[in-house]
């Protein structure tokens, strides 16, 4: 019951603030009005100035800043304990990201649709343009590295659900074409593309798309090079993709396919809110029983709770990155001025419950039961082992009764696992089957916890012992797509349909961030130019071919191996994010103070989003210097100093503001 108490309560959080606080800022800190022409109307251009409808606009600025981000952070955090980082994304949420998100819209539509970077030249000063361009380039830059690596690393754990994903691209670019040509509704067209979607995930199975068949298709089968495997493959040709992607005019592809996206997220919202209230009710899941509330036993290795929760949950709470969304993208569609509640603040606060929804599966989803594919280990040219589980059961039952050799692997404590001649068996299927336990009983609650986070691992020994270390990228999404399909499969929806319907669902949200950071960061790179005086620059390919390349390379090189940096990088990216997220509070402290309204709601956030990264960036520059990681080091020190000139550069143009205000007095 405390599953569904917590649920329905944050939910009740987000909507009374969107009614109170979010009207309070639309009508007496904005002034938003109707009447307002936008950018999309006075800048028109039929490419990436255009008039959108309300829905799908939140589809897009929804889909766009939730992307991955508010998956992969909750589901490292809960490390910690569930409690507080519960307690961070609800708060978090209402009085820090959406009033960023929201603010940085209304800058954005105030002053032609400019990004965040342009307009520090207008409200700061313009060495501050020029920095901080060069800050949100090295942001973007994050960005793309680490959600690029997020999709591959997914199609590589569950290939049954990547021609899924690969079709939703002609589905959208479909529905792009009809809703240009007849302006009329795409809600029913959206829901039935997202029907397509799953019929296609059912038959997942038959259509995967393995490592080995993207490494045909590179013509590298077999390669046991680091360079050919299938995440580095998925890599490269994601990038290609979001390359292709960005420079599509808007309503070609990105507005489609992220409203197709977020009706695909609201469909799994509501089967995982209906299974979680089901399992709540049923008491198949305890939220107390199954994750600590505050975590008591820590790695020796690990971070401190203070300063990191704030920077590994960024998406979901407050992040910089969608400061860049609300100023490129969202803020050149956007119809009418009154809308930018629903999109900025509102936006923001769905992402936050999504992020409630993401801790609940990663505690109490992952405490109904852990699951895995059926292992098969080869020992000899003529022979395999299988682990005994209710799925090779009969496979069992069968050699048994022939009387062929059946046992323990020798050396192998745990359950039994038994030999197999190739000649007497096919592989077995695909499906998913309850995890097991030393003692060979299924893993639940909190065993199954602790299981999934890796609170003690296996030594060469046969000891165990924590280790920070062991959070790795896939097996965090992995706790949310496995714990929410717990949920889901609680209505009665097969575990492994379940299991693919999370999976393309986090794949098309990455991709999604993918080519919305790849067109932002083509804008951004395309007003340094103009800031440099270097015309060829701004030629739309130029830019997007920068990107491209800095994403990509970034993505391949930061791991000791090639596209292995994902968890390395997330803490650069969480400090980073809420950094510029803090810079973005003193432009709009600024924009307010100019306006002689009130600053109280911006400053405390913006001293929160400058302090807590700095001393975490620190911290981590410190560990990486030991690690003589010079890549992150570099980058870290850089955007650290970054951050510091501009905000004594701020606190400069507050003064003049001030002596200048109480002149006029």
């Amino acid at each position: 019951m405390s599953t569904l108490l917590i649920a329905f309560g944050s939910f009740a959080a987000f909507l009374l603030a969107y009614h109170t606080y979010g009207r309070y800022l639309g009508n007496k800190i904005f002034n938003l009005a109707a009447s307002n022409k936008t950018p999309a109307h006075t800048l028109r251009d039929g490419s990436d100035f255009e008039p959108t409808r309300k829905s799908i606009l939140f589809g897009h600025h929804y889909t766009s800043i939730a992307g991955t981000g508010p998956i992969v952070g909750p589901a490292i955090a809960v490390f910690w304990g569930w409690l507080p980082a519960l307690l961070w994304v609800v708060f978090g949420s209402i009085f820090i990201g959406a009033v960023h998100d929201f603010g940085a819209l209304v800058l954005s539509i105030r002053n032609d649709g400019k990004s965040v970077g342009a307009l520090a030249e207008k409200y700061l000063s313009r060495k501050c343009r020029l920095l901080l361009l060069l800050l949100l380039m090295l942001t973007l830059t994050i960005v793309l590295a680490i959600f690029g690596l997020v999709i591959a690393v997914v199609f590589a754990m569950y290939p049954a659900g990547v021609v899924a994903v690969w079709a939703s691209l002609p589905i959208a670019v479909g529905l792009g074409l009809w809703a240009k040509r007849t302006r009329g509704s795409i809600l029913l067209p959206s829901l039935l593309a997202v029907g397509a979607i799953y019929t296609i995930i059912y038959f997942g199975n038959t259509l995967a798309i393995t490592g080995g068949d993207i490494q045909s298709l590179f013509g590298l089968a077999g390669s046991t090079s680091p360079w050919a495997s299938p995440v580095v493959l998925w890599t490269v040709t994601l990038f290609i993709y979001g390359f292709i992607a960005s420079v599509l005019p808007v309503w070609v592809l990105l507005q489609p396919r992220d409203y197709i996206n977020s009706q695909q997220l609201f469909v799994a919202l509501a089967m995982l809110l209906a299974g979680l209230v089901i399992a709540s009710l049923s008491g198949q899941s305890d939220l107390a029983a199954a994750a600590p509330a505050i975590a008591s036993e820590l790695p020796s290795d690990a971070p401190p709770m203070l300063p990191f929760l704030f920077i590994t949950i960024a998406c979901g709470a407050v992040s910089g990155f969608h400061s860049l969304v609300s100023s490129g993208t969202s803020s050149k569609q956007l119809h009418c001025e009154t809308h930018a509640r629903a999109i900025g603040y509102g936006s923001m606060l769905a992402e936050g419950a999504l992020a409630v929804i993401v801790i609940l599966a990663c505690c109490a989803g992952v405490g109904m039961g852990s699951f895995e594919k059926p292992k098969i280990i080869t020992t000899e040219s003529t022979a395999m082992y299988l682990p005994l589980t209710p799925e090779t059961q009969s496979i069992y039952d069968a050699l048994k009764k022939k009387g062929k050799l059946i046992g323990r692997r020798p050396g192998k404590p745990g359950p039994i696992e038994f030999m197999v001649p190739f000649a007497s068996i096919k592989q077995p299927a695909s499906g998913w089957v309850p995890k097991l336990g030393s003692d060979g009983k299924a893993l639940t609650g909190r065993a199954a916890w602790r299981d999934r986070y890796k609170l003690e691992v296996p030594q060469k020994d046969g000891s165990t012992k924590p280790g920070w270390g062991s959070m790795k990228l896939g097996p965090k999404v992995a706790a949310f797509v496995e714990g929410g399909a717990n949920f889901i499969a609680a209505i009665g929806i097969p575990l492994e349909l379940a299991i693919g319907i999370l999976g393309v669902m986090v794949a098309c949200f990455a991709a999604t961030t993918l080519d919305t950071a790849t067109r932002l960061y083509r804008y951004v790179f395309q007003e340094f130019a103009e800031t440099i005086h270097c015309p060829p620059l701004k030629n739309k390919y130029v830019a997007t071919s920068v990107a491209v390349a800095s994403g990509l390379s970034l993505a391949l090189l930061a791991g000791s191996k090639p596209a292995t940096g994902g968890t390395i990088l997330w803490p650069i990216f969480g400090a980073t994010n809420q950094l510029l997220a803090g810079l973005c509070f003193l432009l709009l402290i600024s924009y307010v103070l100019r306006r002689n309204k009130p600053v109280w709601f911006l400053v405390i956030p913006a001293i929160l989003m400058l302090v807590l990264p700095t001393w975490a960036m620190c911290d981590r520059i410190i560990a990486w210097t030991r690690a003589e990681n010079w890549l992150l080091v570099t980058m870290g020190g850089a955007v650290q100093l970054i951050a510091i000139f501009l905000a004594i550069e701020a606190i400069r143009v507050f003064r003049k503001l001030k002596r200048e205000k109480n002149a006029t007095v």
